[in-house]
């Protein structure tokens, strides 16, 4: 049989670092407390103008493909994981592709918001195990920056840019151990960006709209039970995961579902605090910075989470 296994993992944020203060002087009506208090965020990271997802995911494609010991040519198959792609077409994926200077792989976009690096990764194990494609790239990337309202400090406080990338390629032995994803489209109202472009005009509500204590609620019911889930699936106890790496959109939300789960804190991945929300860079960001820091190890256990607007929800559980 044909599994998949992470052969390397990358990321990048923009050089521009952006305290909870610097906010105050961007004219935000907020402070560093009040922040901190209620979402753990301490700072986050903003792309420059003109500087797009696919600029961002290069860079990190470039660094999980060193680690992988693998050439851009030898990749058959790039997912990029974006609710802010570079253009409505061609996909950011076509464009990273051409960055990158492959040529011949399937290359799209998955748009799952939060949970889009999730749902990515999970696609290009099933291209794998399939036996049509050998080497994925899957990238996480976004500017949510741009589709931010800064009069609102209920949203524009919670996000930041960034890009994380994973190579996953054929093995002998299981590296992803189980896969699990939902979507309830239900729920769409409680967070997106409930506008679009039509005749060269923005109809309806270009920003990012979010009803906060709907979106915890339901975040942290369906991460506990998306990663239950997963455990039965590959009969592992969720003691038995050596690191949780939920979607890093508040740290409340982190703890809760690392309680419901039953596993310490020390036994998480939390980055929200330097990075804010990056949407679906917020996984592959916080696997990138716990495999490079020496946490993670070949061998362990690794539970991915992520939950966004549609509202989408998954799990992956995998032996790193």
């Amino acid at each position: 049989m044909i599994f998949a296994r992470v052969a390397g993992v990358g990321s990048y944020l923009p050089s521009n670092r952006v305290l909870n203060d610097d906010l105050i002087a961007r004219g935000v009506d907020t402070n560093d407390e009040w922040i901190v208090s209620r979402t753990g965020i301490k700072a986050r990271h903003l792309a420059e103008a003109g500087q797009t997802s696919s600029e961002l995911g290069l860079v990190a494609a470039q660094r999980a493909l060193e680690m992988a010991g693998a050439s851009a040519e030898q990749v058959d198959l790039i997912i990029v994981a974006t609710s802010t792609p570079d253009f409505v077409f061609p996909s950011t994926a076509c464009l990273l592709q051409a960055k990158l200077g492959n040529k011949g792989a399937t290359a799209f976009d998955v748009q799952a918001v939060c949970s889009g690096f999730v749902y990515a990764l999970t696609i290009a194990e099933k291209f794998i195990r399939s036996g049509s494609h050998r080497r994925a790239l899957v990238v996480g990337a976004e500017v949510f920056s741009r589709i931010l309202d800064w009069n609102d400090r209920g949203t524009c406080v919670l996000f930041g840019d960034g890009a994380g990338a994973v190579v996953l390629e054929a093995a002998e032995k299981p590296g992803i151990l189980a896969t699990a994803l939902h979507a309830d489209g239900a729920h769409h109202g409680i967070l997106s960006v409930p506008g679009n472009v039509c005749g060269g005009k923005v109809i309806g509500d270009p920003f990012l709209r979010m009803d906060g204590q709907a979106v915890f609620k339901f975040a942290v019911r369906v991460l506990a039970e998306v990663a239950h889930e997963c455990c039965d699936l590959a009969q592992v106890a969720p003691a038995a995961v050596d690191w949780l790496i939920p979607h890093q959109a508040n740290i409340r939300i982190i703890e809760a579902t690392a309680k419901k789960m039953g596993l310490p804190m020390d036994k998480v991945v939390v980055t929200v605090d330097q990075h804010g929300n990056t949407s679906a860079a917020s996984v592959p960001l916080a696997l990138d910075a716990a495999v490079r820091d020496g946490r993670i190890k070949r061998g362990q256990k690794v539970m991915l989470e992520g939950v966004g607007g549609g509202f989408t929800w998954g799990a992956v559980l995998l032996e790193f």
